[in-house]
């Protein structure tokens, strides 16, 4: 494979449907790197000693996807190495154990896509119009993240 055929493509999804861990690396395979970085976010079963039910998460979906391909943008400009980017995100109901977002990103070798991911995950939460509402035994909250630059201009 000529290596003008495996141009760099950034795969961006949000959808209801359970995510894949294989489905999404495999997006990201090439010939020409030698790492595969991922990070997978999952539900965990507590919160600050609540039992958390699951998670439902909605969306701004047009301006998401916006803004995740911003983050890829940004990406390619710091790690020009980088190759292929997959930012796959769940939405609706997202029971204990299973995967909210799921990154993946490759490039011939890990310090860049490492730190791409963490890039990634950390851009996503401060930017990305996605809101997760936990819910408990006898309650539920909407979460803001920590990193969310909208939510701390209030304070």
């Amino acid at each position: 494979m000529e290596e003008s055929e495996d141009v760099p493509k950034d795969f961006i999804k949000l959808k209801s449907e359970k995510l894949s861990v294989d489905e999404v690396s495999q997006l990201v395979v090439s010939p020409y790197c030698g790492a595969v970085s991922l990070f997978v976010g999952t539900t965990r079963n507590n919160f600050e000693g609540k039992r958390v039910i699951h998670l439902e998460y909605e969306a701004y979906i047009s301006m998401a996807e916006t803004e995740i391909k911003k983050i890829c943008r940004d990406v390619r400009e710091k790690w020009p190495s980088v190759k292929h980017i997959a930012v796959h995100h769940r939405l609706g109901v997202v029971p204990i154990t299973e995967a909210s977002v799921i990154i993946a990103v490759s490039s011939p070798h890990r310090a860049e896509s490492l730190e791409a991911v963490m890039y990634c995950i950390n851009t996503l939460k401060a930017s990305v119009p996605i809101w997760k509402k936990e819910i408990y035994e006898d309650e539920y909250s909407w979460k803001e993240n920590k990193e969310c630059f909208w939510a701390n201009s209030e304070k």
